[in-house]
């Protein structure tokens, strides 16, 4: 996907593509390097856009493992529908919040990793609960999430913008909250390495 339709959704719908630019290679390593992905069997990508973090994983990930892409975008889901053909790679064209739905119906108990690109910030705190709490009962001490949240850490609260810290609101859920920062992405962003 060219950078200027890439812009274009950005402008068109950016409280669901929550980025101005896709991830640099930096923070695209700094996301996965935490992960336990040599002896994975499934692992959850939430907001993919347009599958930078996901081929990364696709290339790390062994042969018999699945990689479940939530991505609620159309435009962005039709793209990696049509640029990624790896029969690993299950995607859904849904929001975060139908991931324990989405796991009980196909028989899955337990995912490895966890990979979010969710604009955390841009979402009602309902939401953000939400997504948390379908997805914990499938996590345990070996599983481990990655986030990443942009340095100036603006949310939207009753329709004016103002601070929110995403390892704040992480440590809610998960016993360890690592940050990491990566100045090498625009913006600067934060890489969060979450444990129960």
């Amino acid at each position: 996907m060219s950078l200027k339709t890439f812009a274009t959704e950005v402008v068109s719908d950016f409280y669901t593509t929550a980025a101005i630019a896709p991830s640099s290679r930096y923070l695209t390593d700094a996301m996965l390097k935490p992960l336990p992905l040599a002896r994975a069997r499934l692992v959850v990508e939430f907001g993919p856009g347009t599958g930078v973090m996901t081929q990364a994983l696709l290339d790390l990930l062994p042969p018999r493992a699945k990689l479940f892409a939530f991505e609620i975008n159309p435009q962005f889901f039709e793209y990696l529908r049509e640029t990624i053909a790896d029969p690993r790679l299950v995607l859904f064209n849904a929001s975060a919040e139908t991931l324990a739905q989405e796991l009980r119906r196909r028989g899955h108990h337990r995912v490895d990793a966890v990979v979010s690109s969710l604009g955390l910030g841009l979402m009602s705190e309902q939401q953000r609960h939400a997504i948390l709490s379908g997805l914990i009962p499938f996590m345990d001490k070996r599983s481990v999430l990655t986030q990443f949240q942009y340095i100036h850490s603006m949310q939207m609260h009753n329709g004016r913008p103002s601070r929110f810290s995403a390892a704040r609101f992480l440590r809610h859920y998960f016993r360890s909250v690592e940050r990491k920062m990566v100045w090498r992405n625009l913006p600067p962003a934060f890489v969060l390495i979450c444990r129960r």
